[in-house]
């Protein structure tokens, strides 16, 4: 949703004379992010002020309060640092804001004064989430940048998209009529605009419309100098393309280093998309054939991709995401992942061991991302590290199944030797990582000095954080060196340490550090242990409680003071250190991201052999022919759904030829015409994404686009009704679609008067079986269409719509008041929609089924002798006395 400016009321705005240094900084923040909502540290929390402060306590629901500034009280919230991530969560994914970073950094003045120089580091927006928890593993967060025509004519649209917490980068070229398809597709969490439109009317212009109608979060952002992006096209560009696809990654460009700043990636060339090769499927079709997410609640529970997921990694579940809503059209390609997913399914040892191996690796696409982003800890290094070890595992793994099945029945590996060539060999680098850090446990086990040495510094490393791993001292000579230093500083603080214990009769002393009293030493039985300490002038007495006492010694100072100095030495030997190893890794950076991409794909290929075993999926042959013979299909949401409540799924079968590509279904409501028609669009998608699929056999000639008009949905934020919205997607189908297109249409025309509705299905189904020549499943209640398309007594349409054939469900009848549902498919038209039989399914009281009943009889029987009903005719209905 687009970010309004902030109301400020007077009061709440600072003063322009104002002379707190703060305040100052705030007010010069908020002039350049008028866009943001501004969190400023302050030390141990994070602040608003202002108008600001007004609207961020309320999207937080925290307490609002205000401070005085210059004479006058303003307003201000605030929260700890702890809980920064939880309220950024609420603010950048809840309500998709921007919120810009400032940060505190302290610095000395001439005088030893402490000061803090604050500046903004990072702006969070919905699509730049780059490590932050609440990042979803499992989906791709992607930021798309649009290159539009102002003019809203025919000229290409340019399109460029990142996940920054991955680094996948890709670029393409579309069409405007395609670019509601294109954004549903890749699923942006942010879309960057040029600056140009910000002036441009919201609500007559349809792609803004459509993003905030989907509640996508954009942003205007201007292009002041455009980079050369032509260089940095994998392609070579035609003049229209270079402007339209190159203006997007500039605009991706400028937007993050204007968001990111010192964290902002270096950009290396996008992957260039391009539209053959892939199947296309339109917008609506991804929502109704519910692929990533159901229209209940946008939940994911009962999606395809729920229900075919067996991925064992975040990144692997990422992948298979991306390739459901772009499914290959390229024959080699599919085949070649049914001959990977064969391979697997024949070797349920082999893809055990596999899977079991994967459950360990970790994200590694994200870790060098942020490592390339200058981020990431030691604990990402013992990640790479280990995921490392774990593809050699695997590797291994496949060699040693290699040479056991030597040239036996199952000795084909043609279809896995290429995904084992994609792994490089980076045990180098593991090793490498591996001799460079240490347990924390095992190095103190050696007399490690670190715990004690914080006790008297009071110092702690940040290279190691809170982790159980940090820098070997072995790592380098001066590490080793700072190391030995220190063991030696250290025993000379214990043998300082029992000697006073010795010399003075104190078995209490002990040699300390604090913030407030510096080097000291203590006694814990001050009563028991003064007496000669007292009498000693060379100890100061500093402070003293009813049981303990602190004495300023200066030989302790001094030794403490090197054991400090030689500490921060060590911590920025470990900082270099950290450093170096992160340098190494990238050095590796594309190697490491292409053993990622071909793990996600080993892991997806694993997946659809597991879910190939546990739904009993078939593979399906792919074809060029233009026919579709799916038998016994089953649709694998519904089927599961089923299953749990103990119930079977009846399948159907479905076969389309060049000569017969058009069926038309009737049948009565709830009768599982909807489901036949989604199960034949679904089992396209499995076929082409290159799993198996939910039937007895199939062959399936290669889709390029897929469409869907099903269901009902009013349009009010565009002012158009459910009619309009049916007719709209209606045009788009007859427009686009092709001869190899897969069309599914449900109740084209039901919105309208009956006469209306049959004259405009009708021609749908004339123009798609005339002119579009599709693959085409077209389910409806008017049963006229029958007799107006010629059907015979073969169950076919003659003249020009000799390819068509007709289909029907059917309802059994128990008794008069009983009936059960067939759901199978079979030749024929139903001339009745038993939607009575819904009504009384629905709970409709018993009187008002009697009169609906008779009604019906009534209408019949005026058809049949043409009498016009009217209100005369039918009051001897009315009065008459319902039955109990």
């Amino acid at each position: 949703m687009l970010e309004a400016p902030l109301e400020e009321s007077p009061e709440a705005t600072p003063p322009a004379s104002s002379r707190s240094p703060l305040a100052k900084e705030v007010q010069a923040n908020l002039a350049r992010f008028p866009h943001c909502l501004l969190l400023t540290r302050v030390g141990s929390f994070y602040e608003s002020y202002f108008g600001q402060a007004n609207e961020i306590a309320s999207l937080l629901n925290i307490k609002l309060t205000s401070r005085k500034w210059d004479g006058s009280r303003v307003p201000m919230c605030g929260f700890p640092i702890v809980h920064l991530d939880k309220y950024l969560k609420v603010l950048v994914q809840q309500h998709k804001r921007s919120v810009a970073m400032c940060e505190e950094f302290p610095r000395q003045t001439e005088f030893g004064e402490k000061e803090f120089e604050r500046r903004i580091t990072r702006i969070i927006s919905p699509g730049t989430l780059i490590d932050e928890p609440f990042l979803e593993p499992s989906e791709n967060n992607f930021l798309l940048a649009l290159a539009l025509p102002l003019d809203g004519g025919a000229s290409s649209v340019g399109l460029a998209w990142i996940d920054v917490s991955t680094g996948e980068f890709y670029s393409k070229d579309c069409q405007p009529e395609n670019l509601e398809d294109e954004i549903v597709r890749i699923n942006p969490k942010e879309v960057v605009l040029p600056s140009t439109m910000r002036t441009v009317d919201i609500s007559r212009n349809p792609v803004l419309v459509m993003l905030q109608q989907q509640n996508i979060h954009f942003a205007f952002h201007g292009v002041e100098q455009h980079p050369d992006v032509v260089s940095m096209l994998p392609f070579t560009p035609t003049p229209a393309s270079a402007s339209a696809e190159g203006e997007a990654v500039a605009l991706l460009s400028n937007y993050l280093h204007f968001t990111l700043l010192e964290h902002a990636p270096s950009l290396g060339a996008p992957v260039h998309e391009m539209d053959n090769g892939r199947l296309h499927i339109d917008a609506h079709t991804i929502k109704s054939l519910e692929l990533r997410e159901t229209d209940y609640e946008g939940g994911t529970r009962g999606s395809l991709l729920n229900v075919i997921k067996r991925t064992v990694t975040t990144s692997g579940t990422r992948r298979l995401a991306r390739r459901l809503c772009s499914p290959s059209a390229s024959r080699p390609e599919i085949e070649g992942w049914q001959n990977l997913v064969s391979f697997l399914l024949q070797r349920p040892h082999l893809s055990f061991d596999l899977r079991e191996s994967l459950k360990n690796v970790g994200d590694v696409g994200r870790i060098v991302q942020r490592f390339l982003l200058r981020k990431g800890s030691i604990d990402d290094l013992v990640t790479v590290m280990k995921t490392i070890q774990l593809w050699t595992t695997i590797t291994s793994r496949l060699q040693l199944e290699r040479l056991l099945e030597g040239r036996g029945a199952l000795g084909d590996w043609s279809s896995m030797d290429p995904m084992l060539g994609r792994i490089s060999d980076l045990s180098s680098l593991s090793r490498r990582i591996q001799d460079a850090l240490t347990r924390c446990g095992s190095r103190e086990a050696d007399g490690d000095p670190e715990d004690s040495l914080k006790e008297s510094t009071g110092s702690s490393r940040d290279t190691q954080a809170n982790s159980e791993w940090t820098i070997n001292p072995q790592f380098s000579p001066k590490l080793f060196s700072l190391y030995a230093t220190l063991h030696d500083l250290q025993r000379q603080k214990q043998d300082m340490e029992d000697r006073l214990r010795i010399n003075y009769a104190a078995p209490s002393l002990t040699l300390r550090s604090s913030a407030q009293q510096g080097m000291h030493v203590h006694l814990s039985r001050a009563k028991r242990d003064q007496g000669k300490l007292n009498d000693d002038p060379a100890f100061v007495k500093l402070a003293e409680t009813a049981s303990t006492k602190c004495y300023l010694y200066q030989p302790w100072s001094q030794l403490g003071g090197l054991i400090g100095s030689t500490m921060l030495a060590v911590a920025a030997a470990e900082r270099e250190a950290f450093s170096e190893l992160i340098a190494e890794v990238l050095y590796y950076a594309d190697e490491l991201k292409a053993n990622v991409a071909a793990q996600d794909d080993l892991d997806v290929a694993l997946g659809f052999a597991t879910l190939a075993k546990d739904l009993n999926l078939v593979r399906p042959k792919i074809t060029e022919n233009g026919e579709y013979h799916v038998v016994n299909g089953r649709h694998p949401a519904v089927e599961l759904g089923l299953l749990v409540s103990g119930r079977t799924f009846t399948p159907n079968t479905i076969e389309m030829t060049p000569s017969s590509n058009v069926h038309v279904i009737t049948g009565p409501n709830m009768a599982g015409k909807s489901t036949a028609l989604r199960q034949t669009a679904l089992i396209a998608v499995l076929a082409q994404i290159g799993s198996f699929v939910p039937a007895d056999s199939a062959t399936i000639s290669i889709v390029d686009k897929l469409f869907t008009r099903i269901g009902a949905k009013d349009d009010l934020f565009r002012d158009r009704s459910t009619f309009m919205v049916e007719m709209m997607e209606t045009a788009e189908i007859l427009r686009r679609a092709t001869p190899n297109s897969l069309v599914i249409m449900d109740e084209v025309g039901r919105g309208t008067t009956m006469k209306d509705g049959l004259a405009i299905a009708f021609a749908t189904i004339h123009h798609i079986a005339t002119v579009n020549r599709s693959r085409c499943l077209f389910a409806t209640h008017f049963h006229e269409l029958s007799d107006m398309l010629g059907c015979d007594g073969e169950w076919q349409g003659s003249g020009v719509f000799n390819n068509v054939r007709f289909y029907c469900t059917d309802v059994d009848e128990l008794d008069e008041d009983r009936f059960v549902y067939s759901y199978r498919l079979h030749p024929g038209v139903n001339r009745d929609s038993h939607g009575l039989k819904v009504a009384q399914l629905a709970g409709l009281p018993p009187s008002a089924i009697d009169v609906a009943r008779r009604t019906l009889s009534w209408l019949n029987h005026s058809r049949a002798i043409h009498q016009e009903p009217d209100a005369a005719s039918l009051s001897n209905i009315l009065q008459m006395k319902p039955r109990p």
